[in-house]
């Protein structure tokens, strides 16, 4: 209804503009029509300086009851005649007088100037005076008309908007309501009240088919997540026993084979100490093999169990110095690896982490460096970090032995080794530790290197 109402109202606005433009200019020509039939008639007045008779001309102009006031004058200016008699001479612009055909608007009246002429000889004057009430009564009749057209308009649009209202917004309403009551309680079961065969009854069709639908499939859904919970559990519980029997494997490894390992290790002994002398040279040396792959499978064990309980150990965040840290770790590492080479450790952030984890990992990745490079003649280990990126980058750099970038992906695996252990003693078991420990606290690792030309391993931690 507001819109209809605003449409009317702009409607009669733009056409009374028009209409009082259009009027203004036909009221214009009419009245230079009328001034140039006066004028016409006032010539011989003019000519043989005779006022009566311009009297008389004027007076004609009662029957146009518009017309407020008229006045001629001669060609030197002065009054020569004016109508009504009784009109005030001090309201005619004497002193304003134009010989040339001209009109203006002054206030709520149109004036008009229009040269009196005969034989293309200027004669005189005329002014004529008019009101401009036709318009104003006009304006009032097209108010009138209007203001009666918008009220029955808005009488017929209420009842249309009533109609319309119960064949389309009330479903439109009632549709939009079960939506809402959808949204908000998340039921499904709820259907719309179709109210006819309409575009808005095909709609509410569309929508409870929709309805339909998405209860079926929240069905399905709850249906599967049953199932999946069942299975979940059913996993878990497979997943509790085996984490049993790998911890009773990792008991029975650690008990079981420990004791053997001791026992071939004490033996060897006892057999070098006590019967050396009658073994020789090459039964020496067979006995030192032993002893020396019985430490090296007891280090193996030892790498292991520590590979396998670092998965459901706990990640004991602390705030550590990493400088500190990696001073205390080479201090352990030099009594085993003596003072040969250089070691510089620069300043290194502080972290967030566990303390125990990152000393393994410390310890791991210099013990590596200072192994790898001993053999050079200059051997130089480098530890730093930098920060990029939001994360802290720790790095160990040597200039040893190296390796091959052609098998990076086995170098961070169980077991998987790239040099061989006759040349670097080792149970291919560190690397993967660290890779573990650095991904339990949420960071990266990778390495660079170079054959014979020394490698460097990156380590990333978030910065705290």
């Amino acid at each position: 209804m507001l819109t209809s109402a605003v449409v009317l109202l702009f409607t009669f606005l733009s056409y009374l503009v028009y209409e009082v433009v259009t009027f203004r200019q036909t009221y214009v020509r009419q009245l230079y029509t009328l001034s140039r039939i006066i004028s016409a008639n006032c010539t011989a007045a003019l000519a043989f300086d005779n006022p009566d008779d311009a009297g008389e001309v004027l007076r004609a102009l009662k029957a146009e009851k518009h017309i407020v006031a008229a006045a001629l004058y001669d060609k030197q200016g002065n009054l020569f005649s004016k109508y009504p008699q009784d009109y005030p001479l001090q309201t005619i612009p004497r002193d304003q007088v134009q010989f040339e055909e001209n009109h203006r608007f002054e206030k709520s009246h149109l004036i008009i100037f229009e040269p009196v002429v005969q034989n293309d000889k200027i004669l005189g004057v005329l002014y004529l005076k008019s009101d401009m009430d036709a318009m104003y009564d006009r304006i009032r009749l097209y108010a009138s008309i209007a203001a009666a057209v918008i009220a029955v308009s808005f009488v017929v649009a209420y009842f249309l908007s009533n109609m319309l209202q119960r064949s389309i917004s009330e479903p439109v309403h009632a549709l939009t309501r079960t939506a809402k009551t959808v949204s908000e309680k998340k039921d499904y079961s709820v259907r719309a009240t179709k109210t006819g065969n309409d575009e808005i009854g095909y709609l509410t069709d569309a929508f409870n088919q929709m309805l339909s639908e998405i209860q079926m499939q929240n069905a399905q859904i709850q249906r599967f997540n049953q199932k999946l919970e069942l299975t979940i559990e059913q996993r878990t519980h497979d997943l509790e026993i085996a984490n049993k029997e790998l911890e009773a494997f990792s008991y029975s490894v650690s008990h079981d084979l420990r004791a053997p390992l001791r026992s071939i290790n004490g033996f060897s002994g006892i057999l070098m100490e006590d019967y050396g002398h009658l073994l020789g040279e090459e039964g020496i040396q067979t006995l030192k093999s032993i002893m020396r792959n019985g430490t090296r499978m007891g280090q193996l064990i030892d790498d292991l169990l520590a590979f396998s309980r670092l998965g459901k150990q706990h990640v004991a965040k602390l705030n550590l110095n990493m400088t500190t840290l990696t001073k205390t770790v080479y201090d352990d590492l030099k009594e085993q690896y003596g003072n040969k080479g250089e070691v510089v450790i620069n300043p290194l952030p502080e972290i967030k982490g566990d303390r125990s984890m990152l000393r393994q990992v410390m310890q791991n990745l210099i013990s590596n460096a200072l192994k790898y490079s001993m053999k050079k003649d200059n051997p130089l280990v480098e530890i730093g970090a930098y920060r990029e990126n939001g994360e802290n980058i720790y790095y160990v750099k040597d200039n040893g032995a190296g390796f091959n970038m052609q098998y990076y992906d086995k170098l961070f695996g169980v077991f998987q080794r790239l040099h061989s252990a006759t040349d670097f003693e080792g149970t291919g078991v560190g690397l993967a530790l660290v890779h573990r420990i650095i991904l339990k606290h949420d960071g990266r690792i990778w390495a660079e290197g170079k054959e014979n030309e020394g490698a460097t391993f990156y380590f990333s931690l978030p910065v705290t």
